[in-house]
């Protein structure tokens, strides 16, 4: 029950942030992304390459962090897009600095911080692209992004829970995280669906009803899949959490891990078919 309420007001507190952020006072977005870029990251490196390489693993969050800010001005004030080669310098001094290291263990460890960089920092750097158009700030679609992925988790764990764990029910990747079953897609989906259609329909998501319908199963599929790509990580790794920032939760990453997938899947989506 104390791990249930503590679960739960972390979950408030985090939404509220997240409102706040995106809908209330836009003017913090920048500021919260880079602090998520930063726990995100450094979570994933320190699972990956612990205290090797501090220095590199800092010059990688930087750059992603440059990549986001530059991103950010290009999309809000139309700076050209060159200046995101800035971006290329602290990766660049990072892998200079391994060349005065006597330890050649760093061709083992290296990839991960590319990895990093693929999983976290690019797609978060790409966020102005849901939030600005025209150079006219516009939150309310990011904002049912995350209300979307947030009514999948919801209905994922009520039906997963309820049907899934029951003898006999199918696993969805028993190897992977050994609790999500097909009941848990079943209710992900649902909610998903029935998200976007209510932010469709109260004027929130700026969209088409049979795109809202589509774009809810698009991200309750991604967001499984960004779900079940950091838990092989986690089980590679053998950790529970990613970190300990949000009690009752684990670490940043485990909370926007479905988000990594399902955002740069419905921003795909909403660009092909000129929606953004």
């Amino acid at each position: 029950m104390k791990n249930a309420i503590v679960r739960t007001v972390s979950a408030v507190v985090f939404a509220a942030v997240m409102v706040c952020a995106i809908i209330l006072l836009p003017q913090l977005l920048p500021a919260v992304v880079i602090i998520a870029i930063y726990l995100m990251m450094g979570e994933f490196y320190g699972m990956s390459m612990g205290n090797c390489y501090r220095l590199q693993q800092k010059l990688f969050i930087l750059s992603a962090e440059i990549l986001f800010a530059t991103f950010f001005c290009v999309s809000q004030f139309g700076i050209s897009l060159k200046w995101m080669l800035l971006a290329s310098l602290p990766m660049l001094a990072a892998m200079t600095a391994l060349l005065f290291d006597d330890d050649r263990e760093f061709v083992f460890k290296f990839p991960y911080l590319f990895a990093g960089l693929l999983y976290i920092g690019i797609p978060t750097a790409l966020l102005p692209i849901v939030v600005f158009r025209q150079g006219e700030y516009y939150g309310w679609t990011l904002m049912c992004f995350f209300l979307i992925i947030w009514a999948s988790d919801v209905g994922a764990y009520c039906l997963g829970s309820a049907l899934g764990q029951k003898p006999g029910s199918r696993k969805l990747a028993p190897s992977i995280s050994p609790k999500k079953s097909w009941w848990g897609v079943v209710g992900g989906a649902a909610f998903a669906v029935g998200a976007a259609i209510l932010t469709q329909c109260i004027g929130w998501f700026d969209v088409p009803p049979v795109h809202a319908v589509v774009i809810g199963l698009l991200i309750c599929a991604a967001g499984i899949c960004g779900d079940l790509f950091e838990s092989v990580w986690k089980r590679y790794f053998h950790i529970k959490d990613s970190g300990n920032v949000i009690p009752g939760h684990g670490g940043m990453l485990d909370r926007f891990d479905s988000s990594l997938f399902a955002i740069p899947a419905a921003t795909v989506y909403l660009a092909m078919f000129n929606l953004l």
